[in-house]
């Protein structure tokens, strides 16, 4: 089977791909990408330069909408834009009106939903779901199977273990006065947020925080404190050598 490019698309030089890909109209994809089988790019995408997509990923996708959908809504989306040296896993989907940053990994059969950025250098794990309308910030970690709910912000340096789950909807989709009050998970710079923890609509985890596995958190957590519990409780402030500002760390 070979590769179906729109005649519009602009691919740029040294990019290949593999068998079956589809390529949309107005494509811009960059030079020195690689592109695995059954690769489909749908319309107006933008890929940078040395950009690596695996099989049977999609990207560009359109959202689709039920008709008793609560938080996606009709609009008029900007193309998916994806930077440089970013590494995209297999059956990963990638939508329409999403922002990659470069030097993102997003693994294996993740998704990114409309209207999310993610920033530069982070990582976003195997079977991760981020939800629309979520801004992910820069070097941050979100492990496997993680779930980040609508309407929620990490920002920079954000570590989330493997099966963490959060919520924005307090009224568990029951009656109308939910709608004026979505709101997802707000974790701060350097929280982390520990193994199989669960978030509940509106908290704010502080800068430096840190989360215990398991532990259910309905209420804001202050910064540089351990929680832990359920629902959490501080147990203790954050050693001074696990502070953000102290691991040296320097962005690129």
């Amino acid at each position: 089977m070979t590769s179906v490019v729109h005649p519009s698309a602009v691919i740029g030089a040294g990019t290949t791909m593999g068998e079956g890909c589809i390529i949309g109209a107005n494509v811009r994809l960059g030079t020195g990408c690689r592109l695995g089988n059954h690769v489909v790019i749908h319309e107006d995408t933008v890929v940078g330069n040395d950009v690596r997509v695996d099989d049977q990923a999609s990207l560009g996708k359109l959202p689709m909408k039920a008709a008793n959908s609560a938080t996606t809504t009709e609009q008029v989306l900007p193309p998916l834009t994806l930077g440089d040296t970013c590494i995209v896993g297999t059956g990963v989907v990638l939508y329409r009106g999403a922002a990659i940053d470069a030097r993102v990994l997003i693994a294996d059969l993740a998704t990114v939903r409309e209207n999310v950025t993610v920033g530069r250098g982070t990582i976003v794990g195997r079977g991760v779901t981020v939800e629309n309308v979520c801004t992910i910030g820069r070097y941050c970690k979100l492990e496997s199977e993680s779930y980040i709910t609508a309407y929620s912000t990490l920002e920079d340096r954000v570590f989330v273990a493997p099966g963490v789950m959060s919520s924005n909807d307090n009224y568990v989709g029951r009656t109308a006065e939910r709608f004026k009050h979505f709101k997802g998970l707000t974790a701060k710079k350097g929280a982390r947020l520990g193994v199989g923890s669960i978030y509940l609509p509106g908290v704010t985890i502080g800068e430096d925080a840190m989360v215990a596995a398991g532990s259910i958190v309905s209420r804001d957590v202050p910064p540089r404190m351990i929680v832990m519990g359920r629902p959490a409780k501080p147990l203790r402030p954050v050693p001074v050598e696990q502070l953000l500002e102290n691991q040296g760390w320097i962005d690129s």
